[in-house]
């Protein structure tokens, strides 16, 4: 009996929450739902959540229809409207993920040249003497004061800032040398 029921019956039916009347109109509508959402989309895949998602949200959309027009003008309008949506957050997507792809790569550069700095500077330090390399290690490994510093080195804290002064003056002769 509900086959043979029109699709505006059916419609104002199910906006009332008879769910038989919903089920038929599904029933009849979804190949019709889905073919559109697929000729929008163009991906099947899309097209099928496109789709289910109208079904699922369409029970909510029935109690605004008004029946001025056709049930199936009204229908082909929603699957518009859900295309257009998907567009839109596709695009506000893709454009968020533009901008973190951007700062990604930013991201992983900065990390790169972080780590060449590193290396270059521990391949450099390996260059400097025991002593300015355990000077180093505590000033600024440790983050030994250099008073501190001249108490486990047992030197005077003048000689653990002109340790310092060299390590700084042959690490930039090292960077201008290596520069070349």
């Amino acid at each position: 009996m509900l086959m043979e029921t029109p699709d505006e019956t059916l419609a104002l039916a199910a906006a009332g929450g008879d769910r038989s009347a919903f089920a038929a109109l599904i029933e009849r509508h979804y190949d019709r739902i889905f073919g559109l959402a697929f000729r929008l989309t163009g991906a099947r895949a899309e097209a099928q959540d496109l789709a289910q998602d109208i079904c699922a949200g369409l029970p909510v959309k029935l109690r605004h229809w008004r029946g001025e027009a056709r049930f199936t003008t009204w229908l082909y309008r929603v699957v518009m409207n859900a295309a257009h949506d998907l567009r839109r957050r596709q695009a506000t997507h893709a454009r968020a993920a533009t901008g973190w792809g951007d700062w990604e790569i930013a991201r992983q550069d900065e990390i790169k040249v972080q780590a060449e700095a590193q290396e270059w500077l521990a391949q450099a330090m390996t260059r400097l003497s025991v002593e300015l390399r355990d000077t180093v290690a505590l000033v600024l490994g440790e983050e030994l004061t250099q008073a501190e510093a001249g108490l486990v080195l047992g030197v005077s804290e003048g000689t653990v800032a002109w340790r310092m002064s060299e390590v700084k003056k042959r690490l930039r002769a090292m960077a201008s040398e290596d520069a070349r």
